[in-house]
């Protein structure tokens, strides 16, 4: 019986560490508005959900980017030519503050002694924002105080993503070759293959990491698959997907 204890805690330990990322608070927070529905639309266009879900931690910081506060885009897409693009910015900081925080929300800055402003480029990113405030460097706050309208912006950034970027007439070859690679790859092994440790790993290789892709460099693939490991994202969709487990009891399924 002792030994049987002993072993139980060793492989509960080291299931720990393997889906290290699930220890940390804000990134469950962020994973657990999005999930089941990032599962259903990358379904719906033969994209494996994982990866999109660790591209779309990396891109925001898992939500806490100031980019993707303000604008829901949470997968950082630039803005194509009829999009709305968050402008440039002077945003303050709180000079106590070690971590930085960009104080966007005017109730925040009341609370600082000090602020330091900061002037912030153009983003040229697009801005899910609603269109009557889209594109201005007011009503930054928005999705602070609309949590149903932040997660329509975030999905709305996914599916731009799966149908605008992901389509075999994009202009750039990453793109093309990836829906091409994925829409064969379905249609040979089914939808299982969407929820593979595999097929998600080679995805993160195909759309980025080069010219003309995602994101051209070399350790971004590399980031992503990290993501993808530590966080148990395929074990994580396929639990929840097949099983049909709830996000709050899957996570803690490790």
């Amino acid at each position: 019986m002792k030994y049987l204890l002993i072993l139980t805690l060793l492989l509960t330990l080291s299931q720990a560490n393997k889906f290290k990322y699930r220890e940390f608070k804000n990134v469950e927070n962020f994973y657990s508005s999005i999930t089941s529905d990032v599962i259903q639309l990358s379904i719906k266009h033969n994209t494996p959900p994982a990866v999109i879900l660790a591209i779309a931690g990396l891109e925001s910081g898992y939500g806490s980017g100031y980019v993707s506060k303000i604008t829901g885009n949470i997968l950082s897409l630039g803005a194509n030519k009829n999009d709305i693009q968050l402008p440039a910015l002077t945003i303050p900081y709180c000079k106590t503050d070690k971590n930085k925080k960009a104080l966007f929300d005017p109730k925040e800055q009341k609370k600082c002694q000090e602020l330091i402003w900061k002037k912030r480029p153009k983003s040229l990113k697009k801005d899910y924002r609603p269109k009557n405030i889209a594109g201005k460097t007011t009503n930054l706050e928005f999705f602070k105080y609309n949590p149903n309208q932040f997660k329509k912006a975030k999905l709305q950034s996914v599916d731009d993503f799966l149908t605008k970027w992901l389509r075999e007439n994009h202009k750039y070859a990453p793109f093309r070759e990836t829906k091409l690679w994925l829409e064969n790859k379905v249609a040979k092994e089914g939808i299982d293959t969407l929820f593979t440790l595999e097929t998600n790993l080679e995805f993160a290789s195909k759309i980025g990491g080069r010219d003309n892709s995602f994101n051209y460099r070399d350790t971004w693939p590399k980031k992503v698959k990290y993501i993808l490991k530590k966080t148990g994202l395929t074990e994580l969709c396929s639990t929840i997907y097949y099983k049909k487990v709830p996000f709050n009891i899957a996570w803690k399924q490790h």
